[in-house]
């Protein structure tokens, strides 16, 4: 039994990493045709649609009520809900302004600024390695801002924004179906108002006569819940260095579809900022699993 849910695990995982990493070629598929914002917004009300859905067959909807309850976790959640939506809005537009790349480096970033944060508000101890491995990522984002005149404000803002998340998150005892189905039904009154106004303005693509278009918009629900319950499933089952291992999957696949796929050019400021990350990232590891290591030791 533990063989398969091992197996089980590791198959989730990849499931959910691989999804998140081929939301750029799904994105594209859409079409240019389609706003970043129509898509945004389409994706937020049938993410709602398909959550409330889950919540109902799994009968979550008293968790979900005893959240609602308390206005302490619903203000938190709100906070959380805003910042997940920024997220999503600026990496769908990377995506269609041709910025794949940069949202690549956002994400290789993410781990290594969860130990600043780790440090900043739960005054956790950088351990030496963990020390450098920052110090090499502020390293190539210096030298990118410096050395070659551009600011990777697009890598950071997806950084920062979902660093964040993760931290709210992390502070409020709510699990992740339930918290990212009430934060989309937060996010679900402005999501409609905004694709009204967009109706209003003719911007919108959606049931206009493409039914491919009209089918890909909806699937954006699924391609949102669906690597969360992946990514549920593969928590519960695997160790936290095996999962943090593969979590680098998604962003690798971000950029080979940037510069194989999409043909954004990886000059040598990118190798010089990436090289720098990828550095950082091994060493992150490795004290990782150091002290994964260290703790299962009898």
């Amino acid at each position: 039994m533990d063989k398969r849910e091992h197996s089980a695990g590791l198959l989730a995982a990849l499931g959910c990493f691989s999804m998140w990493g081929v939301m750029p070629i799904y994105f594209h598929l859409i079409g240019p045709s389609v706003s970043p914002w129509e898509i945004l917004t389409q994706r937020m009300v049938w993410a709602a649609v398909l959550l409330t859905l889950f919540v109902l067959m799994t009968r979550r909807h008293e968790r979900v009520m005893a959240i609602v309850r308390q206005p302490r976790l619903l203000l938190a959640l709100t906070a959380s809900a805003l910042l997940i939506s920024c997220n999503w809005g600026l990496f769908i537009w990377a995506v269609s302004s041709h910025h794949v790349l940069q949202a690549s480096l956002g994400y290789y970033i993410n781990p290594l600024l969860n130990v600043v944060l780790g440090l900043i508000f739960f005054r956790e101890r950088l351990r030496p390695l963990q020390m450098v491995a920052v110090l090499l990522a502020a390293a190539g984002v210096l030298i990118m801002v410096v050395g070659f005149g551009r600011v990777p404000w697009v890598s950071l803002m997806l950084a920062g924004t979902f660093g964040i998340y993760g931290l709210i998150r992390k502070r409020i005892a709510v699990d992740s179906i339930t918290g990212l189905y009430i934060e989309t039904m937060l996010l679900l009154p402005f999501a409609l108002l905004w694709l009204g106004g967009l109706y209003f303005q003719q911007q919108v693509v959606f049931l206009q006569g493409s039914v491919r278009t009209d089918a890909l918009l909806i699937g954006c629900g699924l391609i949102t819940v669906l690597p969360l319950v992946l990514f549920t499933m593969g928590a519960r089952r695997l160790k936290l260095g095996t999962l943090g291992l593969m979590q680098y999957l998604t962003p690798t696949l971000h950029l080979l579809t940037g510069v194989f796929l999409f043909g954004e050019p990886f000059n040598q400021a990118s190798l010089v900022t990436f090289g720098c990350i990828w550095a950082g990232l091994v060493l992150y590891t490795v004290d990782t699993l150091r002290a994964q290591r260290q703790v299962t030791q009898p």
